[in-house]
């Protein structure tokens, strides 16, 4: 006859926001669940990054365009977007827009949302 082996639990990890004055409550309820806490002291990027805080999508455009290996030029070519509006786009000189950025998102293979 075969013995029942125990199943090792999946590793999950979860990051919340919330109140400072809750978080004991959220680990004690978590912890009644049996999960176990791994606080870490982390700051969010937007934070640490404060130089792209003020362009947030271009940002995300020009980390998606490296992501996939591609050049502005190359990005220009695939899209039918000037370059100069990418370069301009990446610096926060102008706005990404919907169309562009569901445009770009299927090329650099992405969501949308990203680049909003």
């Amino acid at each position: 006859m075969l013995e029942h082996t125990k199943k090792p639990h999946t590793k999950v990890t979860l990051h919340f926001e919330g109140p400072k004055e809750k978080q004991k409550a959220a680990i004690s309820a978590l912890a009644a669940l049996g999960f176990r806490a791994a606080v870490e002291n982390s700051v969010p990027w937007r934070e640490h990054f404060q130089e792209f805080a003020e362009n947030v999508a271009g940002t995300s455009l020009a980390g998606a365009r490296h992501k996939e290996g591609l050049t502005q030029v190359q990005l220009s070519n695939l899209t039918g977007t000037p370059q100069r509006h990418i370069s301009e786009m990446e610096n926060g000189k102008r706005p990404i827009g919907k169309k562009n950025a569901k445009m770009f998102a299927k090329v650099l293979n992405t969501n949308y949302r990203l680049f909003l």
